[in-house]
């Protein structure tokens, strides 16, 4: 197994940092953001799928799932008998950290999810470890029955034994942090999924024309359909892009075929993630109408919420309830009564150009406080609680760096 390691030249010897996160690591954006702010203060080394051109001079080991069947099976029956220690430390990816850290020491840890919280731990061998919980994983996917049946009781075991045991925890959202305190006993610091700050134009709203935006994935969960649906409800004035990445092929063909015959749809290709914001600056509004039908929906702030503030748009959302918290301080877009699509369809009839022209620079202010500048700063306070004196670099206004002494 090949390894990239280059470190960057320092004045000092940097302390050992240990990311752990089992997604692919260039398309996480949470993990990346951890990766960029901590960079420069830290030696990282970063575990997870998929190498990325993004990663260049940071030493990243690749480890994968094992899709063969027989694997499969054999797991799904550890954890229906409820032998859920032996069935972790089993597994392919864990086994195969293991393998590729033996022998090396590290001054901290990153856990991305609780699925890494417990390798960390061991390969941390009492350093501190910091649990990054990206999700509520006991409630993850409740709507799914399978899930239920083999992996709610799992994901519960492993934050009851081992999130106790972290250093410090950090979460996207409120919601979250309540769940994990609730139920675990952590305490964990609300960290949001801000991207870096774009200085973009608030671009005018015209009369006859008001343009919807909406991106991410096609996950089936998330019922897309809904927002095909409330453009029944809306008047001429508004269109709807669709920028999705197929990641359901069958569910991305239903939604074509669900909005064909409409002409104010349009699909269009996405774009990488660090260009979605310029990208989508051309248009008026960002929705999201996310049914709650999970715990994690109903406590939903993604990604694609900060991004829609960088992009300096009006946002519409339903009634969820981490989103409509910032959207009432900043006064920066529409919140419907329920999550119908009709129901919202008449909160953005009701509005009015200049309504729409408001909203958006509420959002422009917003996003000079709701910016991977904030992210990157609470990153390197809360490494510095847990290793004093390790950084050397402090964050200025919209992302700027400067040097000081730790």
């Amino acid at each position: 197994m090949a390894y990239n390691r280059i470190y960057a030249a320092h004045p000092r010897m940097k302390k050992k940092l240990l990311i752990i996160s089992y997604s692919p690591i260039g398309r996480d954006p949470r993990v990346m953001r951890q990766i960029r702010a901590l960079q420069a203060d830290y030696a990282l080394t970063i575990v997870g799928f998929e190498p990325s051109p993004a990663l260049d001079g940071i030493e990243f080991i690749p480890v994968s799932l094992v899709p063969k069947l027989s694997r499969k099976i054999w797991r799904a029956c550890q954890l229906l008998a409820g032998a859920f220690e032996y069935a972790y430390w089993q597994s392919h990816l864990v086994k195969t950290t293991l393998m590729s850290l033996a022998g090396r020491t590290f001054d901290a840890v990153i856990a991305n999810d609780v699925i890494a919280v417990p390798v960390a731990l061991k390969l941390a061998s009492g350093a501190p470890v910091i649990f990054d919980g990206h999700e509520y994983s006991p409630r993850e996917f409740e709507n799914s029955f399978v899930w239920r049946l083999f992996l709610q009781r799992y994901m519960t075991y492993l934050c009851s034994r081992y999130l106790p045991l972290t250093t410090s925890a950090m979460t996207v959202c409120q919601g979250i942090a309540d769940e994990y305190k609730r139920h675990f006993g952590i305490e964990a610091v609300v960290v949001h999924n801000s991207p870096a700050y774009e200085d973009l134009p608030v671009h005018p709203t015209a009369t006859n024309l008001v343009r919807l935006i909406h991106h991410g994935i096609s996950a089936r969960s998330r019922h897309l359909e809904c927002m095909i649906d409330m453009m029944t409800h809306l008047d001429e004035r508004f269109t709807l892009d669709l920028m999705l990445v197929n990641s359901d092929s069958r569910y991305y063909a239903e939604l074509q075929r669900r909005a064909h015959g409409n002409t104010r749809i349009r699909f269009r290709e996405p774009v990488p993630m660090e260009q979605i914001s310029r990208t989508i600056n051309s248009y008026d509004i960002g929705l999201f109408l996310l049914p709650p039908v999970n715990f994690n929906y109903h406590f939903a702030l993604p990604n694609k919420f900060f991004e829609f503030i960088q992009a300096r748009l009006a946002v519409a959302i339903g009634p969820s309830p981490e989103m409509s918290r910032l959207i009432v301080q900043y006064q920066n877009g529409v919140i419907a009564a329920d999550f119908a699509p009709e129901t919202l369809a008449r909160a953005l009839n009701a509005l009015t150009p200049q309504d729409i022209e408001q909203m958006k620079r509420h959002s422009s202010e917003a996003a000079g406080h709701l910016n991977a500048n904030t992210v990157t700063q609470q990153l390197r306070e809360l490494m510095q609680r847990v290793l004093p004196g390790a950084a050397s670099t402090n964050v200025t206004s919209h992302g700027t760096e400067s040097t000081s002494s730790a």
